[in-house]
């Protein structure tokens, strides 16, 4: 029998929003304890409603890592905002994630407008206090506290780890009680084809510059596993995906002199693939043309926007 002042198990849906590059996939991150979620420091980096779950003695939150709201100038982007929008009717919390090195602007207004229509509670988190001094940071609180009523208030730096606990217990206190969502080993929803595709756009938002991160799309065309003929008992999974660019003139972007990039997204996708799937990986990766994908509906469809 449970001890009278024990309090009840809580568990729900905490939504992370923000203008691009705000932090808030780096704080999924930091909350699940294991990468979930791709990061780069390109807007729109983030384009599915991401799932991590964090386990705690007293509940369990499933963090929703949704795309950067913004004003959109595609379809894709229309797309994204929809998705922010039907992962807000239907989570019990809100976290809206500022960040403390830069000053408040549009972007942030625009969304603490979306958030006035949202019936769940709001915290607001001034993210990445590191890269900002404690001036600018208690400046950032303030203006961040005239945007929107919020439940609560928390500076937080998920790079150094600073107050991420305490924002974890602010959470669990917000939300409704009720049983664990997912089982205690479980950390993402994600399935894993999709996890291996963003492994791969990550790499190459890293490696390409200019005009090419937005018009790049990542699908995987086929994985196969077989024993591994170098490691006996062990498993080597081939992975074959396809990098579709807007234009013909960014395809050598990717694939650099010589191959010389697309051979280093390659390698350093792989080393991701490997650790998340416990196995050494083969990956195989081309680069096709697929004109103006993020103003089309069937070929948004079919890269599973």
């Amino acid at each position: 029998m449970s001890s009278p002042e024990q309090s009840p198990h809580r568990s729900g849906f905490v939504a992370l929003v923000g203008r691009p590059n705000a932090g808030k996939t780096t704080l999924t991150n930091a909350m699940v304890g294991e990468k979930v979620g791709i990061v780069s420091n390109r807007p729109q980096t983030t384009r599915h409603a991401i799932r991590g779950v964090v386990h705690r003695p007293g509940g369990q939150i499933v963090l929703v890592d949704t795309p950067g709201l913004h004003k959109p100038k595609s379809l894709l982007g229309r797309r994204l905002n929809d998705v922010v929008r039907d992962t807000l009717s239907d989570v019990d919390v809100v976290v809206f994630c500022i960040p403390a090195d830069q000053p408040v602007g549009n972007g942030d207004r625009f969304i603490a407008r979306q958030l006035r229509e949202v019936k769940a509670p709001v915290v607001v988190v001034v993210t990445k206090t590191d890269a900002a001094g404690k001036k600018q940071v208690a400046e950032q609180l303030v203006a961040a506290s005239e945007l929107v009523e919020a439940a609560e208030l928390v500076p937080v730096s998920a790079v150094k780890g600073d107050q991420v606990e305490l924002l974890e217990d602010l959470l669990v206190g917000l939300l409704p009680e009720g049983p664990p969502l997912y089982p205690e080993e479980q950390t993402t929803d994600e399935d894993t084809e999709r996890q291996l595709a963003e492994l791969v756009r990550e790499a190459a938002l890293e490696k390409v510059f200019q005009e090419v991160p937005h018009s790049l799309a990542v699908t995987i065309e086929e994985v196969n596993r077989r024993p591994d003929p170098k490691q006996q008992g062990r498993e080597l999974v081939e992975v074959h995906a396809l990098l579709h660019c807007e234009r013909a003139s960014q395809k050598p972007m990717l694939l650099g002199k010589g191959g010389s990039i697309i051979k280093a997204i390659g390698s350093e996708a792989r080393a991701g693939m490997e650790e998340l799937l416990g196995a050494r990986v083969h990956l195989d990766l081309h680069v096709t043309v697929l004109g103006e994908w993020q103003d089309d509906p069937k070929k948004l469809n079919r890269l599973g926007y």
